[in-house]
């Protein structure tokens, strides 16, 4: 699957991945990419919201890692931007989370952590261009 959208406002953004969410099961690894503002985040709040969290998203930024129980298993949102090095994201237990087959992860700035990516996961490429508008690219490898 390699899929291209484009956003023109932040609800559009989030019911994309509201919509997306209605694909995801257990096991599922989302690899996200994109700058600063490129709308990494407003998409995790409308995938969450698709998995039926009703908690408020926000970016884990400072913590590293926020976990969220979902009927059956776990949504676990990952920010890797303040890391340094693979020490931090092991010290976290990230690479047992993204073992387990009944978690989602969703890694935002997953280009810190390109040797330890699943082989099967879904990349999404974040481009801002303009005025709200979003390029959002959605690749799976199975």
């Amino acid at each position: 699957m390699n899929k291209q959208y484009l956003t023109t406002s932040s609800e559009e953004t989030q019911n994309l991945g509201e919509t997306l969410a209605l694909e995801l099961k257990g096991g599922d690894f989302l690899a996200f990419y994109g700058n600063l503002g490129s709308g990494k985040t407003t998409f995790i709040q409308g995938l969450a919201e698709g998995l039926g969290i009703e908690r408020r998203i926000i970016s884990p930024t400072f913590i590293i890692m926020r976990h969220y129980k979902l009927a059956q298993g776990n949504f676990y949102h990952v920010d890797l931007y303040r890391t340094e090095n693979k020490h931090d994201f092991l010290s976290i237990g990230l690479d047992q989370i993204m073992e387990d087959k009944n978690n989602i992860v969703a890694l935002e700035w997953a280009e810190k952590l390109t040797d330890m990516l699943p082989k099967q996961r879904i990349e999404l490429h974040f481009e801002y261009v303009g005025d709200n508008k979003r390029e959002i690219t959605i690749k799976k490898y199975e």
